[in-house]
């Protein structure tokens, strides 16, 4: 290991810890406009009369959008870097959040949300990119973990912001607010933020030289015959799946399963910040242990290990919300499946930038369009099964089963294999050696 002196350390981070900041207000920005319409959801169910199989499709549609612009997104990041590509996906989906407050009726509301998601596709594959040209093989996980741990900050406090708002003006004055944010932070992204080290004024040569070699803007599209042909890259997009089925629960049906399947007033809502705030330490801790397991045991191994703790946990206390009458014990519960999941997610992140090097844009869409298949199916069928047997506990079922596949695949997962041979790992330039386990 090389060992560089504390005040050059200093100046080599000083930039890229600009980066992650600016990403981590994104993700804020972002569960801040996806959680808004789960808290607002009981009132607005009143106000157009929906039933659950109804108010399943309003919080799929998102996803159904989401997942057919992901890949392009992505691999549009790859080829023209993230500042331009961010700058469009963020102005767009303000635009759809505030319009989701205009809508008079459910197919106009579908198609709102429709548009919402086609406008926010392609966040989390160009915050990826941003990651993988400013960061080194070795700090990945722990700015996935930072920057994943703000979103679930966003989730968190919007009950505190979403809740006041509708009691004092409404539901619909909820979504003009929290669209005004995405603007202001589009303009400081695109007037700050350059697409590597090397085009940003400022950056000391300690950071150039710890961020040389790190991908740059892929010449050509990902050569998607020889790609598809990888097991790696469909175990990859497969995990997605399995552990964003019980994911995008929380992100849309927790708020009413909390009001019609425990009896929560609205003020009660306040609690359900919980499962965010785990989900938050989850996000974080998970990064600085990926990190560390990456180090003492390879990048294999490291990978793997944490990714089955989260989903073994997730899986376990699942089961355990269906047989619990508690509130609280419910509550405590649901944090501690959130928290699984989540503790795993900068991990299964980090697996897209291993195997997917200068295409990183592209494998994390592709990841991603596997986990907004699983969050469309995971809204739609939990209205279905709610209307067609009258249980709230029911639907836990498939999530169970899908957390369970998620560890199968974890254990075959193998972040050490690039998915194009040829291309270049960012690992090159890596002040630690990176043992593949």
């Amino acid at each position: 290991m090389r060992i560089r002196p504390a005040k050059q350390e200093g100046l080599a981070t000083k930039y890229r810890n600009r980066v992650l900041g600016l990403l981590s207000l994104l993700l804020v920005i972002t569960y801040l406009d996806r959680v808004c319409i789960s808290v607002a959801g009981p009132r607005m169910q009143e106000a157009f009369h929906l039933g659950p199989r109804a108010w399943g499709w309003v919080t799929g549609i998102f996803t159904l959008s989401y997942a057919a612009f992901e890949i392009p997104s992505g691999a549009l990041g790859d080829r023209i870097g993230p500042r331009r590509v961010l700058a469009r996906i963020v102005l767009w989906w303000s635009a759809f959040t505030s319009l989701t407050g205009v809508v008079s009726g459910y197919y106009l509301l579908l198609l709102t949300r429709f548009l919402f998601g086609a406008g926010e596709a392609g966040a989390f594959p160009n915050a990826s990119v941003a990651v993988a040209r400013w960061f080194p093989v070795q700090e990945r996980s722990r700015a996935f973990g930072i920057s994943l741990m703000a979103s679930q900050l966003g989730g968190a406090i919007a009950p505190f912001l979403v809740i006041p708002i509708q009691i004092h003006y409404g539901w619909r004055a909820s979504f003009y607010i929290f669209g005004i944010l995405g603007v202001a932070w589009s303009a400081a992204w695109y007037w700050w933020f350059r697409d590597s080290p090397a085009e940003k004024p400022g950056v000391s040569h300690a950071e150039l030289e710890e961020t040389r070699g790190l991908i740059s803007k892929a010449q050509h599209g990902l050569p998607w015959k020889i790609a598809l042909q990888s097991r790696n890259l469909w175990t990859v997009m497969g995990l997605g799946y399995c552990y964003i089925y019980t994911f995008y629960f929380f992100q849309s049906w927790f708020h009413t399963y909390l009001v019609k399947a425990r009896g929560y007033s609205e003020n009660g809502l306040l609690l359900s910040s919980l499962p965010f705030l785990v989900a938050a330490c989850a996000n974080c801790f998970g990064g600085l242990s990926s990190n560390a397991m990456v180090r003492k045991f390879g990048l294999k191994r490291g990978r793997r290990s944490i990714g089955l703790v989260g989903m073994l946990t997730a899986a376990v206390c699942t089961v355990a919300v269906m047989f619990t009458h508690q509130w609280l014990e419910t509550l405590i519960l649901l944090s501690l499946v959130y928290g699984g999941v989540t503790f795993q997610q900068p991990a299964a992140f980090a697996v897209c930038l291993d195997i997917g090097g200068e295409y990183a844009g592209a494998v994390v869409g592709a990841f991603n369009t596997a986990c907004q298949i699983g969050s469309l199916v995971s809204s739609v069928a939990f209205g279905y099964l709610v209307d067609r047997y009258g249980s709230y506990n029911l639907p836990f079922i498939p999530m169970t089963a899908f957390l369970l596949i998620g560890v199968w695949l974890w254990l075959n997962v193998d972040p050490a294999q690039a998915l194009i041979p040829q291309t270049r790992v960012a690992s090159a330039n890596a002040t630690i050696p990176v043992n593949v386990g």
